[in-house]
C-alpha cells in the first residue's frame, strides 16, 4: 500500500492540488477549535488549512512521499502539523483524544470498513465531531477520480450503520463540481457528512 502512495505522490505537482477540500473548508468554522485527527491525508491541505484556524492537527497516511509535500506546505504557511507514516488499516489512534476526526476521499474495502468506524469512534472525544466527504457508489458513472471498485465506494447505510448513535448533522448525497487538481476534476456523485459523538 505504502508504495501505491508514495509511487502516486512522487511527482513534483500536487495531485490533489494545495487548497483545501471545499466541504470541509465550509463545515469547519462552524466549530470551536480543539485537536483534529486526519486519516489518509494526503499531501497536507486539509491538515495545513486546519492549522492555520489554530487547530491543533495530527495527520496520518501510507504515504512518506505525501508527507514530504504535506510538511513542505506547512513550512510555506507557518504551521504545524503532526504528520505520521502508518498503516491505516492497522493503526489504532488514541482513544478519547480527539475533537474531530476529518477523513476526505478517504477509501477502504467494505468488508475493512466497521472496523475503521469504530477506530475513529474510539478516538473522537465525547460532543466531538466527524467529517466525511467520500465517493458514493454512484461515482462509477463519472470519470472524476476516485476508487474503480464498487467495494470501495460508499453508499448512505455504510455511513448511517456506521455511525448510528452519533447526533447527524448533515447527511447528503450531491452531484458536485470538483476542482481539486488532476486527479479529482468535474463532475462527481460524493456523500458529505458531519454527525456529533453522543
Amino acid at each position: 500500500m505504502q508504495e501505491f502512495w508514495d509511487k502516486k505522490y512522487s511527482d513534483s505537482e500536487f495531485v490533489y492540488g494545495k487548497e483545501p477540500n471545499e466541504f470541509f473548508k465550509s463545515e469547519i468554522s462552524k466549530y470551536p477549535k480543539g485537536k483534529l485527527i486526519s486519516f489518509g491525508e494526503g499531501e497536507g491541505r486539509n491538515a495545513v488549512y486546519a492549522a492555520k484556524l489554530g487547530w491543533e492537527v495530527e495527520a496520518f497516511d501510507f504515504s512518506s512521499e505525501a508527507k514530504k509535500k504535506a510538511e513542505m506546505i506547512a513550512e510555506e504557511n507557518n504551521v504545524m502539523i503532526n504528520y505520521t507514516i502508518v498503516d491505516l488499516e492497522k493503526h489504532q489512534p488514541t482513544e478519547n483524544s480527539y475533537d474531530l476526526a476529518l477523513i476526505i476521499y478517504f477509501h477502504l474495502a467494505k468488508e475493512k470498513r466497521n472496523e475503521f468506524f469504530n477506530k475513529i469512534i474510539s478516538a473522537i472525544k465525547n460532543d466531538g465531531l466527524v467529517l466525511m466527504e467520500v465517493f458514493d457508489v454512484d461515482q462509477l458513472k463519472y470519470n472524476s477520480g476516485g476508487p474503480k471498485s464498487p467495494n470501495l465506494l460508499y453508499t448512505l447505510e455504510d455511513i448511517i450503520e456506521g455511525f448510528i448513535e452519533f447526533e447527524f448533522i448533515k447527511l447528503t448525497k450531491e452531484i458536485i463540481k470538483l476542482s481539486e487538481g488532476k486527479n479529482h476534476f468535474g463532475d462527481a456523485s460524493v456523500i458529505r457528512f458531519v454527525a456529533r459523538k453522543r
